[in-house]
């Protein structure tokens, strides 16, 4: 009987998953399976955003941008920092001392063997990069530590 109740318990569990998965239902606004995401993502875009890795140092266009406007995820679109925020961190990634309000979720990594706070798109879930306690001091003392890659820019329109 108890074997019986158990794999009835383990059948509606994988039924319950599986529902979820197929509705969409991960937690995220925004969720994708993951033959999707590669459809939708170059390769460094996925290799970034999806399996959390790291582009090269120095070698995003946006490290030299400097227009005022809006860098959202390049996964979905969410706004994710403001130009204002931006500085240049001498890191080889495009920097922020903070992000827009609610735009970001924090987990912690050990990826490289000590814990870090990884930063991702709190709309779809996308690592993006991860944040530091190294930043400039006459402001948040944050160093929001950026792939390029993960970002898309989108400049102000002149009124």
């Amino acid at each position: 009987m108890k074997k019986n109740l158990f794999t009835l318990l383990l059948l509606a569990s994988a039924c319950i998953l599986s529902a979820q998965q197929k509705s969409g239902t991960s937690g995220y606004e925004v969720f994708k399976t993951d033959d999707q995401w590669k459809k939708q993502l170059n390769g460094l875009e996925y290799y970034v955003l999806r399996r959390g890795g790291t582009e090269y140092a120095f070698t995003s266009d946006l490290l030299d941008e400097k227009r005022k406007g809006t860098y959202v995820c390049a996964g979905c679109g969410n706004a994710l920092f403001r130009s204002e925020y931006k500085y240049d961190s001498n890191s080889g990634w495009p920097s922020f001392d903070r992000p827009i309000e609610g735009a970001l979720e924090f987990d912690v990594d050990y990826d490289i063997g000590y814990e870090r706070t990884e930063e991702k798109c709190a709309k779809c879930g996308s690592h993006l990069g991860h944040v530091f306690d190294d930043g400039p001091r006459n402001t948040t003392g944050k160093r929001h530590c950026i792939n390029g890659v993960a970002l898309k820019f989108i400049a102000d329109v002149n009124k």
